[in-house]
């Protein structure tokens, strides 16, 4: 792990994988998840010449909490991860949660930015057109309820939800959490990402299910590649589609078969076309 420290005295964790000189990709987790989230096939990274850079967004793991924080508040982060490991241009990759951060990167740093990929991501809560909670499960929709109200609503929810435990998921998503691989990445990472409390949780509940993001995704003009998953519940496939609506040239791939978790096998298609090497279809 390295440490970044920031201007405003803040601390960002990070952490790398990879080939020390292939091509570098920022990855931005999701929520609630830290700086170990990633594929969960290391050699991954290797087969295609891929630097992955992660890190723990404030809050999470290691990283000084930032109350008040909005998506478009990553993009200073990023910059500063990446001047700390030596990068002038990469490519994001955001999942989930992630994917709106990643898209702030694109928008705030076109200079830096090669490419963005998201897969499943969220689009934003004011979301013009788009009825934004529509065939979202009961958890998620409790959070955006929450987050409407305020921060001490959100944590006051996330605190029942540990108490209460996870609702049933769908069979499509079973199957993946049931992947060796899957659940061991999943479980170290989530359990550092909530190591020093809910605060990084809470806050990114906020940040993007209760307020907008600080920038207009039509604003991005790096190129942008989505994919989304058709039976995805945790987040619907109707954000997909109205992100890939607003971005200016943005292709969407919606994989009918596949529920949130198909996230990990159409990631080795996205890394390949985030560093410009095929590896199947992102």
């Amino acid at each position: 792990m390295r440490e970044v420290i920031l201007n405003d005295g803040r601390t960002l964790a990070v952490e790398e994988w990879g080939v020390p000189d292939g091509t570098p990709v920022v990855y931005l987790h999701g929520s609630p998840m830290s700086r170990l989230a990633r594929h969960p096939d290391d050699t991954l990274f290797r087969r295609l010449g891929v630097r992955l850079i992660t890190y723990d967004r404030p809050g999470f793991g290691c990283s000084t909490p930032h109350e008040g924080r909005r998506v478009a508040d990553a993009a200073a982060d990023v910059a500063a991860v990446a001047d700390a490991v030596g990068l002038d241009r990469f490519a994001v990759l955001g999942v989930s949660g992630g994917g709106p951060h990643a898209l702030a990167c694109a928008a705030a740093l076109p200079g830096r930015v090669t490419r963005a990929g998201t897969l499943a991501a969220l689009a934003p809560r004011d979301a013009a057109g788009l009825e934004w909670t529509a065939g979202m499960n009961e958890g998620n929709r409790r959070s955006a309820a929450a987050a409407l109200t305020g921060r001490a609503a959100v944590a006051e929810h996330l605190a029942n939800v540990g108490t209460a435990g996870l609702p049933p998921l769908p069979e499509v998503e079973r199957e993946v959490l049931s992947r060796p691989d899957v659940s061991a990445m999943l479980g170290a990472a989530f359990a550092e990402a909530v190591r020093p409390g809910p605060a990084g949780w809470v806050d990114d509940v906020v940040a993007l299910f209760g307020t907008g993001w600080g920038f207009d995704p039509a604003d991005v003009r790096v190129p942008v590649r989505l994919w989304h998953g058709g039976l995805d519940t945790l987040v619907p496939p109707a954000h997909g589609q109205w992100l890939a609506a607003r971005i200016p040239g943005a292709t969407l791939r919606l994989q009918a078969d596949a529920g949130h978790g198909g996230h990990f096998d159409a990631t080795p298609g996205m890394l390949g076309w985030l560093v410009g090497r095929a590896d199947g279809p992102a």
